[in-house]
């Protein structure tokens, strides 16, 4: 496994550049200190993986992994940082990294995240994971209440094939309600009819 290091902090660099070079499988094709230096190693260079550090001088390590990406989409890349706020975590990985190190992991687990991205795994520190498992499960949870109590039950009642009027005597309202709430479910759930409507509604856990 041939892998490029972008590390701004000069002995952080050297320190990662032996650690690295050490290691049996792996060796470090290059070690630059910025985006700037990394963008035209990338034509010269042959490697498989990128260890990158967000908080770069210049160009954003965020910026540059979305630009290696878009040049090479087979390269795979690891973010290296000190940062686990939201918007770093999730930044990184809608640009295209794979992984998410934090600094301070041991040199072991930096290692097992290498091996480990390289054979098609996504590694992340714990406390990543967590994160992007509590936002998954917040986004689901949001999705489920989408709809209002009554369109969810509508909704349902469309699932077992009712039509507009068996929908608006069970529940005692006017044809045309029923065609409102149907609307508005339609729009909510962005269906153009009614069988778009209830796969839809499936995948978001409404019904």
């Amino acid at each position: 496994m041939k892998v490029m290091i972008v590390e701004d902090n000069e002995l952080l660099r050297d320190n990662l550049k032996l650690l690295l070079g050490g290691e049996t499988g792996i060796t470090v094709a290059a070690a630059v200190g910025s985006a700037e230096e990394a963008l035209p190693a990338l034509k010269k260079t042959a490697f498989d993986v990128m260890l990158v550090d967000l908080g770069l001088p210049g160009m954003s390590g965020v910026e540059l992994i979305k630009k290696v990406k878009d040049k090479f989409p087979g390269v795979e890349i690891l973010t290296h940082t000190v940062f686990e706020d939201r918007e770093s975590v999730f930044s990184a990985i809608k640009a295209g990294a794979s992984g998410y190190i934090l600094k301070g992991s041991t040199p072991r687990e930096l290692i097992e995240a290498l091996n480990n991205l390289h054979q098609g795994g996504a590694p992340m520190s714990p406390k990543i994971a967590r994160k992007v498992i509590q936002e998954f499960q917040e986004e689901t949870v949001s999705e489920q209440y989408l709809l209002s109590k009554r369109e969810q039950e509508i909704v349902k009642e469309i699932e077992k094939g009712l039509s507009y009027k068996e929908i608006s005597d069970k529940f005692n309202i006017s044809p045309h309600t029923v065609h409102t709430h149907i609307k508005k479910i339609y729009e909510k759930l962005h269906a153009k009819d009614r069988q778009e409507a209830l796969v839809k509604a499936r995948k978001k856990g409404i019904i």
